[in-house]
Order: structure tokens, then C-alpha cells, then sequence
């Protein structure tokens, strides 16, 4: 069964990792919510999209690691060299949650589009697969927000696919400059009302409504940053509900 209306689920979440290196994942909670929300069965079909890094092979690797001993089905599309899936339409539309890592936003829409990813995706969420992402994997389907996509010193973005009509910011509480930049890009118009995350948060968007935030651990927030008619920028927090 899909998903009962078009459903995303942008976040600065998804694995936990353990104390044998960074290939020890495991998933955080965050799966087994995008599972109920695509109404998926005992086996849920996942399908990650790295390629806001490029399809590296170790990444690939421990996301099978993570999710080896779980209920999940996982499967991947690669894009380079070339697909990896002779049907790549045939291959999302068949999954119940499509999940994108994080990395850069702008090659990861840069090459979507290269491939009419977009317009596939598009055509998953319409028809009820879950789309969920991590940081660039959460900016994509926005309008846009800040990223280290162009070096390390953030900029805004306002290339995204623009599906929710919103801007987006990760890494709200982990990175020094994601507040200041997103309050700044707000308030001179260049990003809308923007909704942000702490680590350990995910905004849950039934069509383009935001209809709840969750959390995988407690303290943390997410936010709606929006500018006032006398120019002036406000947060709001959105408090999380926290998953099990």
C-alpha cells in the first residue's frame, strides 16, 4: 500500500553510528517511521540515492551493513558511471521509501536533472512513495537553503526542486553559521519562510503542509524562521514529537 497522500520527510537524521569506525551504522528510528507512513508491509522497500556523494562504494557499503539484520528490503540507485538499474523508473516507482544521503546538494540536483530523475521522483511522490533525506537529502525537495556545496563557507542555495515552497536548514545546532546565514537569507527575500532542524530532527510533510516535527533524541528542536512586514526575522520553535 502507498503512502494515503504525497509524503516527505526532510531531516538532520537517520543512522546512528557505533564504536567500530565509520562504517559501523546502524538505522535510527526515523526508518521504521518513513515504513508507517508509506503504510509498507513487513518488509519495507527502500531505495537509497547517494549521489550527493557521488555513489562512493564505501558508502554503499555500510548502508548494506546497517541494515543487514532489519526488516527492510534496501536497494540502491547509483548514477555513476551509469545507472545501475536497467528500468530506473520501473525500480523507484516499486519501492515504498526512497531515502537520500547527504553530501552536496547542488551536484546531487545538478545530476537528477541531467537524468530526469526529478520528474521520476515527482511521479514516486505523487503516486505515494515516501521520499526522505538527510541534509542535502532534506534541502533537495525544498526551494532551496545554506550549503557547503560550493566550499566551507556556507552560501545560499536557491536551486532545490522546489516542492515544498519552503526553504530548509540542517545542522541547526551543530554548525555555527547555519542560524546566522538562514536568519540573513530570510530576511533579504532570497529563501522563503524557512523550516530548520537540530541533529536529530525530521519534518514530516503530508503534500506541502509541514504536519509534525519528530526527534530521535530529547533537547533538540525544529524551527519555522519566517520574515515580519517591518523586515524583521522570527524563529519559532516547532517542539518534535520524540520517536521510539
Amino acid at each position: 500500500m502507498p503512502a494515503s497522500e504525497p509524503t516527505i520527510l526532510a531531516t538532520s537524521m537517520g543512522f546512528f553510528r557505533g564504536d567500530r569506525g565509520p562504517m559501523d551504522l546502524r538505522p535510527g528510528p526515523v526508518f521504521e517511521l518513513a515504513a508507517e507512513l508509506a503504510e509498507a508491509g513487513p518488509q519495507p522497500r527502500i531505495c537509497y540515492l547517494g549521489q550527493a556523494v557521488g555513489d562512493q562504494p564505501t558508502s554503499l557499503t555500510a548502508i548494506y551493513g546497517a541494515f543487514a539484520d532489519t526488516r527492510f528490503r534496501l536497494s540502491h540507485l547509483a548514477l555513476f558511471p551509469m545507472p545501475n538499474v536497467e528500468d530506473v523508473r520501473a525500480h523507484l516507482l516499486a519501492q515504498d521509501v526512497i531515502w537520500v544521503g547527504g553530501g552536496s546538494v547542488a551536484n546531487l540536483v545538478a545530476v537528477w536533472r541531467v537524468h530526469g530523475l526529478d520528474e521520476i521522483l515527482h511521479e514516486c511522490w505523487q503516486a505515494g512513495v515516501v521520499l526522505g533525506g538527510v541534509s542535502a537529502g532534506s534541502i533537495c525537495w525544498h526551494v532551496g537553503g545554506a550549503t557547503d556545496s560550493f566550499g566551507p563557507r556556507l552560501r545560499g542555495y536557491t536551486e532545490s526542486l522546489g516542492w515544498l515552497p519552503y526553504g530548509n536548514g540542517v545542522h541547526y545546532d551543530s554548525e555555527g553559521q547555519r542560524r546566522p546565514l538562514m536568519h540573513e537569507l530570510v530576511g533579504d527575500g532570497t529563501l522563503p519562510t524557512s523550516h530548520c532542524t537540530d541533529d536529530g530532527v525530521g519534518l514530516v510533510y503530508r503534500g506541502t503542509r509541514l504536519v509534525e516535527a519528530v526527534a530521535d533524541r530529547e533537547g533538540v528542536s525544529a524551527y519555522e524562521v519566517s520574515r515580519g512586514a517591518d523586515g524583521s526575522v522570527r524563529e519559532a520553535v516547532i517542539a518534535p514529537r520524540l520517536l521510539g
